[in-house]
C-alpha cells in the first residue's frame, strides 16, 4: 500500500522542493493501490508542496470540440484517467478555464496562476498554465506511462512553432466559469496532425535517450510503478536543440534520433 510516508520519500529523491510547481500524469492501476486512492495521491503531493503548485491535467479534448464546443468548467468531465476525474471536481481545486487541455490546481496562488487560460487559441500557448513551467522551473511527473503522456512537449513544440501541429481552420467555443458566467473563444485550434493516424505525442518517446543523456529526465519508483522526473527547462531545451539539427519531422513515426543530435550534459 502507497502511503504519504511513500510519495514524501519519492519527492525528496527526485530533488523536488516544497515550492515547487509540479504537474502529474499518473497510471493509478501500475502504481498499484494507494492508501485513499487518487485523493490520498493527490494530498501527498499538495501536502508536500505546501508552498509551491501541484497541477494535475483535467483535460477534456475528446469531448469539447467542433461538434461539441462548450466547456464547463463545474461539469465538463475529463476523458484521461481517475486521476484527472477526482481532481477536476476536488473542492480544494481551481480547475483552469482552458476549454480542452485545463488543470486543477492546488495551492495558495492557484486561481492568479490559470488566470486567462479562457482566452487561448490552443492546447499549450506561449505564456499559458503549461508553457510556463519552463520559466518557473516547474517538473513534470510521469507515473506509470512515459513520454507519450507527456503533455508538456505539447507546450514544447508550440514554444518551437512547429508545422503541422494544429487545425489550420479553427472553431469557436463556449466557456462556463466557476460563477456560471458564460463567454466565448472565438478562434480554437486543437492539435492535429496530418501523415500519422495517431497524436504526435504517440512518438514523443523518441526524445528519451536524448532527454536522458543530458540528463532532464531522471528515475524513481513508487509502488510498482516506475516515475519519469522531468526537468521542464531542461527538456525544453534538450528538445529544441534536437530540433536545430533535425532533417525531418522527429514524431511522425518511430525514429532513432542519432546520438550526434545529443545535447551535451
Amino acid at each position: 500500500m502507497i502511503t504519504q510516508k511513500d510519495i514524501f520519500a519519492l519527492l525528496e529523491s527526485q530533488g523536488v522542493k516544497h515550492d515547487d510547481v509540479v504537474t502529474i500524469h499518473a497510471s493509478l492501476r501500475a502504481a498499484g493501490p494507494i492508501e485513499n486512492g487518487a485523493d490520498g495521491l493527490i494530498d501527498g503531493l499538495k501536502t508536500y508542496l505546501s508552498e509551491g503548485l501541484l497541477l494535475v491535467p483535467t483535460h477534456t479534448w475528446a469531448v469539447v470540440n467542433r461538434e461539441n464546443p462548450h466547456f464547463d468548467v463545474r461539469a465538463t468531465v475529463p476523458n484521461i484517467g481517475t486521476l484527472a476525474r477526482v481532481a477536476a471536481f476536488r473542492p480544494d481545486a481551481v480547475r483552469s478555464l482552458h476549454p480542452t487541455h485545463s488543470l486543477a490546481v492546488f495551492g495558495k496562488d492557484a486561481r492568479a496562476f490559470v488566470e486567462g487560460e479562457e482566452r487561448s487559441a490552443t492546447p499549450g500557448p506561449m505564456g499559458g498554465c503549461l508553457s510556463r513551467l519552463y520559466e518557473l522551473n516547474g517538473k513534470i511527473l510521469l507515473l506509470g506511462v512515459g513520454h507519450e503522456r507527456n503533455t508538456y512537449l505539447h507546450a514544447v513544440d508550440e514554444r518551437m512553432d512547429l508545422p503541422n501541429r494544429l487545425q489550420p481552420n479553427g472553431f469557436a467555443v463556449t466557456i462556463t466559469d466557476w460563477d456560471g458566467r458564460t463567454t466565448l473563444n472565438p478562434d480554437f485550434h486543437p492539435h492535429h496532425v496530418e501523415g500519422i493516424p495517431v497524436g504526435c505525442s504517440e512518438y514523443y518517446p523518441n526524445y528519451k535517450r536524448a532527454l536522458e543523456h543530458c540528463g532532464a529526465v531522471t528515475y524513481g519508483q513508487l509502488g510498482n510503478a516506475l516515475v519519469y522526473c522531468c526537468d521542464a527547462r531542461r527538456m525544453t531545451d534538450a528538445v529544441m536543440h534536437l530540433w536545430q539539427h533535425a532533417d525531418r519531422d522527429l514524431c511522425l513515426g518511430e525514429f532513432d534520433i542519432p546520438e550526434s543530435w545529443y545535447p551535451q550534459a
